[in-house]
């Protein structure tokens, strides 16, 4: 099956937040007490009851205020950070369609997934499991769009076959954010500035750090514990337990 993906036009965003509402309500998630800020942008971060959201880009120009939006949530990598780094089989995975999905089930709240991720994604909820955007996945092995996608009224949010996506941003002479970064993002970004105006990493890449601790730090740790614990029982079973002697002996013999 070909690769689906997302296609979002920031340009095109008038910052309703169907998309939020839509996902709440698809998702059964939780509304979240929030405060104000001094910013219209509400909630200010995902969080483990909100999957996709937002973000207010609000920059003072003279005595003008330029708005910028941006839909934040997971960018299903192709080459994905959190589910190379995620020891629990089939707790993070690869769906037919390309998406990044999860298995709370399976998953063992190390927090690789949150090291791994260099957008900054998972979040984990009130049980300690992951929690992120899964892309409606049951709605798209059912011939749906996705909650957030069939309820943006702007045509911001596209959803579909990512190849045709890209062709068809192509034709229209705009240029793509995530095209070919970590194998092919499957949310992909026409932007209206550079992308660190939009808090994007320009050349997103898997923390390197997360692997040398996963592969080299914790393996040795676990290789010392394990070591120390066998010279134990091998002094034990060799020379035995170290002998003690009765205070009353050390007594005697101090008399002699």
């Amino acid at each position: 099956m070909k690769r689906k993906a997302f296609l979002i036009d920031t340009t095109l965003c008038t910052a309703c937040r169907s998309c939020q509402v839509a996902c709440k309500q698809w998702n059964k998630l939780d509304a979240e007490a929030s405060v104000n800020r001094g910013t219209y942008e509400n909630p200010p971060d995902l969080t483990p009851q909100l999957y996709n959201k937002i973000h207010f880009i609000e920059q003072e120009q003279g005595e003008d205020l330029r708005w910028l939006f941006i839909n934040r949530r997971c960018m299903h990598c192709a080459d994905a950070g959190c589910v190379k780094v995620c020891p629990s089989a089939g707790a993070l995975y690869h769906t037919k369609d390309g998406m990044v999905a999860y298995n709370q089930e399976k998953c063992i709240e190390c927090h690789y997934c949150v090291n791994g991720c260099p957008f900054d994604v998972p979040r984990y909820d009130a049980r300690k499991k992951i929690t992120k955007c899964h892309a409606c996945s049951d709605r798209i092995q059912n011939g749906l769009l996705p909650a957030c996608a069939k309820a943006c009224p702007t045509q911001t949010l596209k959803f579909g076959d990512r190849d045709e996506l890209i062709a068809a941003a192509r034709g229209a002479g705009k240029k793509l954010y995530g095209e070919n970064d970590l194998g092919g993002l499957g949310v992909l970004y026409v932007l209206d500035d550079q992308p660190g105006t939009y808090q994007l990493p320009k050349n997103p890449a898997i923390p390197a750090s997360i692997f040398f601790w996963k592969d080299v730090v914790k393996p040795l740790g676990i290789l010392g514990f394990w070591g120390a614990i066998g010279v134990a029982a091998l002094h034990y079973v060799t020379v035995g337990p170290k002998q003690v002697e009765d205070s009353d002996d050390l007594g005697n013999k101090g008399g002699e």
